[in-house]
């Protein structure tokens, strides 16, 4: 593990791809980027519901909500949300996007609470999912998060930050480099381009293969 990672996993999102996360029917396209990090991103209202399936009028409120969060409004998001929950309370999006905001003024108790009722609502909803295993993995219980994300990407294959996020946990925790490169060559596949992580996915190969040379040597 280089220098370079440690230190932007510690230090937080810096340069920020897709900085704007975007509700388009539903639909959720955007994340963060930055350096071996964790990333969680706004969740839709409905989870998998498809978008005729959720009235206009709560898209609407929903959306509201999720822009004051990627304008970095806080605490108006959260009151937003809670608002919209008061009046729509059988949307999971709507406590994944809370447990997010409470999770980052460090209240993991209350974002865990929120999970769960998540959870209540759709047992496979990957955002809720992924976040509990960000929480875990916060938390020191490695293994708690890789079960939360690997959930997260049997319910949805395609879910990209999660394979994002098993890769981050393989390479920096658990070590598993073979693992690692698994799921971020995932993360390419189905979040797009990224070069940062295309150098990552490179350096893995390598000391993979430097291992492989090292074992063969030893034997």
């Amino acid at each position: 593990m280089s220098s370079h990672r440690f230190s932007s996993l510690r230090s937080g999102c810096v340069a920020v791809r897709r900085v704007i996360p975007l509700i388009v029917g539903g639909l959720l396209v955007g994340g963060c980027a930055s350096g071996p990090m964790e990333t969680a991103g706004p969740a839709s209202p409905g989870g998998r519901a498809s978008p005729a399936e959720i009235p206009p009028r709560v898209q609407t409120l929903y959306e509201q909500a999720v822009a004051a969060m990627a304008a970095g409004d806080n605490v108006d998001a959260e009151l937003q949300f809670h608002a919209f929950l008061l009046q729509n309370p059988g949307y999971p999006g709507a406590y994944v996007n809370l447990a997010i905001l409470l999770a980052g003024k460090g209240d993991d108790e209350a974002a865990r609470e929120h999970l769960r009722m998540a959870l209540s609502l759709d047992p496979e909803h990957p955002a809720a999912l992924n976040q509990l295993g960000m929480l875990e993995r916060r938390n020191g219980r490695f293994i708690e998060a890789e079960s939360a994300y690997m959930k997260a990407v049997t319910a949805s294959p395609d879910y990209a930050l999660a394979h994002y996020n098993l890769g981050v946990l393989n390479e920096l925790y658990l070590q598993r480099l073979d693992t690692a490169l698994e799921h971020f060559e995932r993360y390419l596949e189905y979040g797009g381009e990224d070069e940062l992580v295309e150098k990552w996915v490179a350096d893995l190969k390598r000391r993979i293969g430097t291992f492989e040379r090292t074992a063969n040597v030893t034997e």
